[in-house]
């Protein structure tokens, strides 16, 4: 039996997350799903067919799928941004994948673009959301750039924070950004749960 394209293209997915492009290997791929690479053949031409399909899995799942939910869910346009970020960058699945998609980025060209339309879109989504509440140009840009630094960047940034937890202090920055008053993420209460 033919094993589906899908299921190469998110083992794909798994091994990019783990180790890079360079761990996304067809025998290995083959001897994770417990099949022969020459089944790889039947649905992609090479290798570089099966990383072009695993970035066009990742564009889709990361924008259209992820708007769509957030557009589903309805609410006012601070809730859609406080579950987009938790869609996209607090996923066990997709944050990363994603992450290892800016680190290859940072090596090639072509994924360089690609990641750079997909921010685009996400940034696109913030000033949106962002400009119903607040009508300065420059401050939507701003509070749009900062809301996706923080997004991504609290991933990398290994600092202390005194007496407050990062997802404390991650919730208070989400508050300031999206102009709410703080709420006591300690207690529990509302506003307890996590804002990305």
């Amino acid at each position: 039996m033919k094993t589906p394209r899908e299921k190469w293209i998110e083992e794909g997915l798994r091994a990019l997350a783990a180790g890079g492009p360079d761990a996304v290997r067809i025998e290995g791929l083959a001897k994770r799903l417990g099949v022969t690479k020459g089944g790889f053949y039947g649905s992609f031409a090479d290798r570089d067919a099966l990383l072009d399909a695993m970035l066009d899995a990742w564009e889709r799942e990361s924008t259209d799928e992820v708007i769509e939910t957030v557009e589903a869910g309805g609410g006012d346009p601070r809730d859609k941004i406080q579950r987009a970020g938790v869609l996209t960058f607090s996923d066990d699945r997709l944050l990363p994948i994603d992450l290892a998609v800016r680190d290859w980025a940072r090596r090639d060209q072509a994924v360089a673009e690609r990641l750079r339309r997909v921010d685009n879109r996400r940034m696109a989504l913030l000033r949106e959301m962002i400009g119903s509440f607040c009508s300065d140009p420059d401050e939507v840009e701003a509070r749009s750039l900062i809301a996706f630094c923080v997004a991504i960047g609290e991933h990398f940034l290994v600092a202390d924070h005194g007496r407050r937890t990062r997802a404390e202090v991650v919730a208070r920055a989400a508050d300031l950004l999206l102009d709410r008053p703080p709420t006591d993420r300690r207690s529990g209460g509302p506003g307890a749960a996590d804002p990305r």
